[in-house]
């Protein structure tokens, strides 16, 4: 387990999938990650690459060859390197083996760069080509935050804030895990969502359409809780497994497939693309008070 840590933050991250283990903040004197309870979803922050969500039939099409991975990639199940290490903060990359290309046919580096700096975690993802054909990835985040942050509380006693109101639909997800074309309404003028577990009994809360840039969890009786930056992600889901004590706040770059989805990577919704030798960079921040 690698540790980086400041006055005020501990932080556990796994060299496999390059996972977040732990958020410990030594001022509250609180854990804020989802302790992977394996009765309801034994994962803590798994690394979504290079696809995000589901994918039709379990595969894709690429140049006539049809490839299969599981739902939101593989990255999740590999095992990192670690290729930087300070006190405050540690680089995890992942590259090409002959594992990965009979899953994934382009040759790529993927690096991970957890950091902290006073109250607040920034978690980077770098994905670079390092083959000459054209690249196509998605990339995620999928961070469990507790929910209750003590025993003394009750998971309803925390809502939702977003940074701007807004009036934005959610894509609903069928039973096949694949996304409905179409959006229903779900928050209306309001930036507040009270957090009740049935509102997760239908899968994932996923937006494509927000004009926040922050998600916060708070507590409607006191002043714990954290806030979800993620300028330059244009997805979010928000998730919890039925009835577990935690919230997903998941900022990504990429979509899970919907019915109608081609099969083709090239033409999947909100895929990225890299030419040879080029990079791609995005972060999302994580405040802890």
């Amino acid at each position: 387990m690698i540790i980086i840590s400041n006055e005020t933050l501990k932080v556990s991250i796994a060299t496999l999938g390059a996972e977040l283990h732990s958020i410990y903040n030594k001022q509250t004197g609180l854990e804020y990650l989802w302790d992977a309870n394996p009765s309801f979803w034994p994962r803590r922050s798994p690394i979504l690459f290079p696809v995000v969500g589901g994918i039709k039939d379990g595969g894709y099409d690429y140049n006539g060859k049809t490839y299969h991975f599981n739902r939101h990639g593989f990255a999740k199940e590999m095992e990192f390197e670690v290729e930087n290490k300070s006190e405050n903060s540690a680089t995890f990359v992942l590259k090409t083996s002959n594992a990965s290309l009979e899953m994934y046919p382009f040759y790529f580096k993927l690096s991970i760069v957890y950091t902290v700096n006073s109250n607040e975690l920034e978690v980077k993802y770098v994905v670079e080509n390092k083959g000459t054909d054209k690249m196509y990835f998605s990339v995620g985040a999928h961070p469990a935050f507790k929910v209750p942050l003590t025993d003394a509380e009750q998971y309803e006693d925390y809502y939702l804030s977003f940074s701007e109101e807004e009036n934005a639909g959610i894509y609903p997800i069928a039973a096949s895990g694949l996304i409905f074309n179409t959006a229903v309404p779900y928050l209306e003028n309001t930036n507040v969502l009270p957090l009740k577990k049935e509102i997760f009994y239908n899968d994932a809360l996923i937006f494509k359409d927000l004009k926040s840039t922050s998600i916060s969890i708070l507590n409607k009786n006191n002043k714990n809780g954290l806030t979800v930056s993620y300028e330059g992600m244009p997805y979010m889901g928000i998730w919890s497994f039925r009835d577990a004590d935690f919230v997903c706040i998941e900022p990504w770059c990429g979509l899970g497939d919907t019915e109608t989805t081609t099969g083709n990577i090239v033409d999947k919704e909100g895929i990225n693309s890299l030419t040879e030798a080029e990079s791609f960079t995005r972060s999302w921040k994580v405040a802890l008070f």
